[in-house]
């Protein structure tokens, strides 16, 4: 059922290193699509929907969460997959999978459970992904964790940004010494595509962005002239979205033409051979990179960082504290089935999953219903 076109180098179901635990499967799906269709019915996909992307859910329905973004992150990758003849299901399973690990709040929760856990493991939402679909979903009969293929599972480990680097050692199974595939390889530069450009949408929406600001990144100003030439009578708000499909789509071409012409002069050929690289293959061209470059150091410095942004991130620091510390000393004020859990992983780490696996929604109800006297619980 798989498609016949996929490149040698692709990453091919049948020839798939295989699931940890053995199946009897009620159909024929490939390998790759039945992992894409786990990750789905997980529980850790739906509560995406109330995560912070950089806006928390209660300050409006318009901006991004981390299930929209990931949908968008699928979307971006799926069509870079495709000019590539890679494997479209399992760039999906990778991008609707890469966030599965993510804090509420954001980088910011993930910053908080890393400090607090210093000591105990350290945090890190890649580990996270992969904790969760090899362990914390409990859906079959016969095992804990989605029982995910073995290449799925490499691509959650192996994602990483200038944001999530992963770091720490246990993960010797996935051979950290190779390169990961070329479907896992486009993640982290769809993840990048995705938020950079949906984040000018959301900061513009927000007022934290001004369009003439916007207009001294050279990216965003090449691209906005080329619509406005293209468009010359268009309103501002169309013309700003226009912009930003635009942008997406001179990103995703500029991708591939750039890791077409690092498979041929790295001459590979086959899995094994881009396994072997010493660097990764997917990449941008050298002048876009330094485009882009500028336009996240921009969203850096004017919007991830902008006052009404921080003010948030410093109370979500608080709580979320708080709320670790006075889980660690009241340990029974987590759920049974948590609390079962302390014997086999420690009472820090399950505590840690369990503020892991939180909405921001949730996270700032349990607060209320923990430290607010008059607050029902």
């Amino acid at each position: 059922m798989e498609r016949q076109d996929l490149a040698e180098y692709a990453a091919h179901s049948g020839n798939s290193a295989g699931r940890r635990y053995q199946e009897m499967f009620k159909d024929d799906r490939p390998a790759f699509e039945r992992d894409r269709d786990r990750i789905i019915h997980c529980a850790a996909f739906r509560r995406l929907e109330y995560k912070t992307q950089v806006f928390v859910n209660h300050e409006g329905d318009y901006y991004r969460t981390r299930l929209t973004h990931s949908l968008e992150v699928s979307q971006i990758g799926r069509g870079i997959a495709r000019r590539l003849s890679l494997n479209e299901d399992l760039v999906e399973t990778l991008a609707l999978a890469h966030d599965l690990g993510h804090t509420p709040f954001g980088h910011t929760g993930e910053e908080v459970l890393n400090r607090l856990m210093a000591t105990y493991g350290g945090f890190e939402h890649n580990r996270q992904s992969l904790r969760i679909v090899e362990l914390l979903e409990e859906r079959y009969p016969d095992f804990n964790g989605l029982n995910l293929s073995w290449e799925a599972r490499e691509g959650i480990i192996k994602h990483s940004s200038d944001y999530d680097i992963p770091n720490g050692s246990g993960y010797e199974e996935y051979r950290p010494e190779l390169r990961p595939t070329l479907e896992a390889q486009i993640i982290d530069l769809a993840d990048e595509i995705a938020y950079n450009n949906h984040d000018i949408d959301d900061g513009l929406k927000a007022g934290y962005l001004e369009p003439k600001g916007l207009m001294q990144v050279e990216l965003w100003a090449d691209t906005y002239r080329r619509v406005a030439e293209k468009y010359p009578d268009l309103p501002e708000d169309r013309q700003i979205l226009q912009t930003i499909s635009h942008l997406i789509g001179f990103l995703m071409l500029d991708l591939v033409g750039q890791t077409q012409r690092n498979l041929a002069l790295a001459g590979v050929a086959t899995l094994e051979e881009v396994r072997l690289q010493p660097k990764n293959l997917v990449s941008f061209s050298a002048e876009t990179a330094a485009r882009n470059r500028e336009l996240k150091t921009f969203l850096y410095i004017n919007l991830y960082r902008h006052y009404k942004v921080e003010r948030m991130r410093i109370k979500a620091e608080r709580f979320l504290t708080m709320l670790f510390e006075n889980y660690l000393q009241n340990p029974t004020l987590l759920p049974t089935s948590y609390q079962r859990k302390y014997t086999d992983y420690g009472r820090e780490r399950v505590v840690c999953d369990y503020i892991a696996g939180m909405t921001d929604r949730y996270a700032l109800d349990e607060f209320k219903r923990l430290f607010e006297p008059y607050e029902r619980v």
